[in-house]
């Protein structure tokens, strides 16, 4: 139930905000709610091949935080805002 709770809050962050440091942070609490769950279903087989994926998961979510804030860094260097609605400037 938490991992479903924290997912759900995640999802409504991604979809309702328009800061990409906000929806940033939105998708990192999808990826520990998915944690969440693979360490139950790991408690729950008494197996830890979910444990392993979830090292794995957080390898990525860290990796997607880091080119996320530099993308982030670069895109308001040039156009003074991280409002996802303003970012149409970028097509063409």
């Amino acid at each position: 139930m938490l991992s479903g709770v924290i997912f759900s809050i995640g999802v409504l962050g991604v979809l309702y905000r328009r800061n990409i440091l906000v929806v940033l942070m939105s998708l990192e609490l999808m990826f520990n709610a998915a944690n969440i769950a693979l360490v139950a279903l790991s408690r729950e087989l008494h197996s830890l091949d979910p444990q392993i994926m979830v090292l794995f998961i957080m390898t990525v979510a860290a990796a997607e935080a880091a080119i996320g804030l530099s993308i982030v860094v670069a895109i308001f260097r040039n156009l003074k805002t991280v409002h996802v609605d303003e970012l149409n400037q970028m097509q063409g």
